[in-house]
């Protein structure tokens, strides 16, 4: 009997959210088959029913995990205010994003680390998902321009950089030294990064 559209989209999701949460501690690269079917409770042809291979599963993994990165962190800051106070919200969320106290870690800085030179569809999906995310801080950053919160001859890319960096920062220093003094500096450095593109800098 053949399994209802519904119940494989379900079991699909549960295979997904396990396969995650072994990536966020493993890496993509700890990824398998077989190792998500034990934490499923079920077969490899099970788990291979769904996935037809590791790298499909893999690249399943990280479009979760960008949906979930998106559900928390940017959703939530578009209902802010349009300017800083959005700007101010993503960052604030994102701060609280790579907190990561009981899930092991971020999958994408791993998934970076590990594909930065392995071409690939893994590493062209990393990639998108980077590319997409930059894009989406720049239009917060063009809103804060157009709102006159920021200087008008802001250079939107690098500030979006540099809004990245110190993220990268502080999911490091909260790794190794401890979330919240990390955090504090994060936002000392954000604050003092929006000083620096204001018009009256």
């Amino acid at each position: 009997m053949t399994p209802s559209p519904t119940k494989g989209a379900t079991t699909r999701e549960a295979i997904l959210a396990r396969s995650y949460a072994l990536a966020c501690v493993n890496g993509l690269e700890g990824l398998t088959i077989g190792g998500v079917a034990e934490q499923v409770g079920m077969s490899k042809s099970g788990v291979f029913a769904h996935f037809g291979s590791r790298e499909e599963l893999q690249l399943a993994t990280l479009d979760l995990g960008g949906e979930l990165f998106i559900r928390d962190v940017l959703v939530p800051a578009l209902r802010e205010k349009r300017g800083l106070p959005r700007l101010r919200a993503i960052f604030a969320n994102w701060a609280e994003w790579v907190r990561h106290e009981d899930d092991g870690g971020c999958l994408f800085l791993a998934a970076a680390s590990e594909y930065d030179d392995r071409p690939g569809p893994i590493r062209d999906r990393v990639l998108q998902q980077e590319s997409d995310w930059r894009d989406q801080l720049a239009k917060a950053v063009q809103l804060a321009i157009d709102s006159g919160e920021l200087a008008a001859d802001t250079e939107i890319a690098q500030v979006a950089f540099e809004i990245y960096a110190i993220a990268l920062a502080v999911h490091h220093d909260a790794g190794l030294t401890g979330y919240t003094e990390a955090a504090a500096r994060g936002f000392r450095a954000f604050e003092r990064l929006l000083r620096s593109y204001s018009p009256t800098a």
